[in-house]
């Protein structure tokens, strides 16, 4: 369901134009969709705004869509303590591609990109210190990426699962031997 997302896109269109990309409205909560080169403008904005003043970063995740060109989506969780109110901002970036680090508008930005890039691979241009901090310095690969092999097992997801579908199914002697 995409609906037009009210007084905050028409803000953030009004200030910056072109910087956003879509928007939608679904049970009550807007998702932005925002161009990555203007992402720290359009945050600062959503900041400093007085009629906004979205002032704490509640959260950021991303996600992984391994059949598209820009395979990853990066959220932003916003809320006014202020006003009440919540906006969701999301950007698209490539594998391997650079997002802009939010840690010089948000602070609390820091620990968040550091899991992103720790659990994605995603790195962020411009964050103080990007490294791993859920995974040891030497982990091979980014264990949130929807083709991270998770022990014996293929895991089933939208993009694999009719081949997943067609695999006969085995119950290795070590698994019956315990029961």
């Amino acid at each position: 369901m995409s609906e037009p997302a009210g007084p905050v896109a028409a803000a953030l269109r009004e200030r910056l134009g072109d910087a956003v990309l879509g928007e939608a409205e679904f049970r009550g909560e807007i998702t932005l969709t925002l161009r990555k080169d203007r992402l720290l403008e359009a945050l600062a904005f959503l900041r400093d705004e007085p009629a906004l003043r979205f002032d704490l970063l509640s959260d950021m995740t991303s996600v992984d869509w391994p059949e598209r060109a820009e395979r990853f989506d990066i959220l932003y969780h916003l809320n006014s303590t202020v006003h009440g109110h919540f906006v969701r901002v999301k950007v698209r970036v490539g594998d391997g591609e650079p997002c802009p680090s939010a840690t010089g508008v948000w602070g609390g930005a820091n620990w968040l990109e550091r899991e992103i890039y720790d659990l994605m691979g995603i790195p962020f241009e411009g964050h103080p210190d990007l490294r791993r901090i859920l995974t040891p310095d030497d982990w091979e690969g980014h264990p949130l990426r929807k083709e991270y092999p998770l022990g014996r097992e293929e895991v089933a997801f939208t993009h694999n699962l009719d081949t997943y579908k067609k695999r006969p199914v085995t119950i290795s002697p070590d698994y019956t031997d315990a029961y």
